[in-house]
């Protein structure tokens, strides 16, 4: 509660030096007709821009990205994973021609692994589970709107690839961006950090990189995002195969 009522008053006074201030030329669809005035340029209208360039049109979106931004610090389900599921989810939402939220989608991709780092419920709860009922109050109070919560939640719950994403398009995009999150080179990245410099080997990140190739694509729902998994799994294979070779057939790996 106090760290979010910091954060809170720390938006209120424009204190967010941190984040990149540019004009939201680099995503205009996103931004369009959005104006944010930071303090700490006077004189200076534009669009808080994410590290990777998803505008933080609203101070509550500024408030959720400093959030994670100081708090959720990991290799593999940090905030550069929740800026990537965000941006992914657009893409998928676009190319299916799906309408989607993009409140709903910030907040879920910004929050949805945040029992990682605040966890609750104990160690059996699902972390989807556990950040969906955390997620209102962490919101509430930022300015976000919380009629929407209940899409929020239910995208939060339905995000892994294993997990049943439902029918709201919000959580369906959720669910393909974070799954793909899990293929590709950045697939690999994020398995392999995991195993850290005292695990003896990073053979068991393999192991379940090569289980991600079997059981992710055929759980993916949207359209692009199945197009994106065969590019995807067909990259992480190649690196795979090129791993096993260079490990001497996987025996000093």
């Amino acid at each position: 509660m106090r760290m979010r009522r910091v954060i809170a008053a720390s938006v209120r006074r424009g204190t967010v030096a941190f984040l990149l201030l540019t004009l939201a030329a680099t995503e205009p669809a996103l931004a369009a007709g959005v104006s944010v005035t930071s303090t700490d340029m006077p004189g200076r209208r534009g669009v808080l821009i994410a590290s990777a360039g998803i505008p933080l049109d609203a101070p509550w979106k500024v408030s959720v990205y400093q959030l994670a931004r100081s708090k959720f610090l990991h290799p593999a389900w940090g905030w550069q994973h929740s800026e990537r599921d965000y941006l992914m989810a657009v893409r998928l939402a676009r190319g299916d021609g799906m309408h989607v939220d993009t409140d709903v989608l910030f907040a879920a991709a910004f929050l949805h692994d945040m029992a990682e780092f605040m966890p609750c419920g104990g160690p059996t709860m699902e972390h989807g589970e556990c950040a969906a009922r955390q997620a209102g109050e962490i919101l509430r109070g930022t300015g976000f709107p919380m009629q929407k919560l209940a899409a929020v939640q239910a995208a939060e719950r339905g995000h892994m690839y294993y997990s049943r994403a439902g029918s709201d398009p919000n959580a369906i995009v959720l669910h393909d961006a974070d799954s793909l999150d899990f293929l590709g080179v950045i697939g690999a990245a994020r398995l392999i950090a995991l195993t850290g410099e005292k695990a003896p080997s990073f053979a068991s990140a393999v192991k379940e990189l090569r289980g991600f190739l079997k059981d992710i694509p055929p759980r993916l729902i949207t359209r692009t995002g199945r197009h994106i998994g065969v590019e995807r799994a067909a990259e992480l294979q190649s690196f795979l195969d090129k791993l096993q070779a260079e490990s001497f057939d996987g025996r000093a790996m």
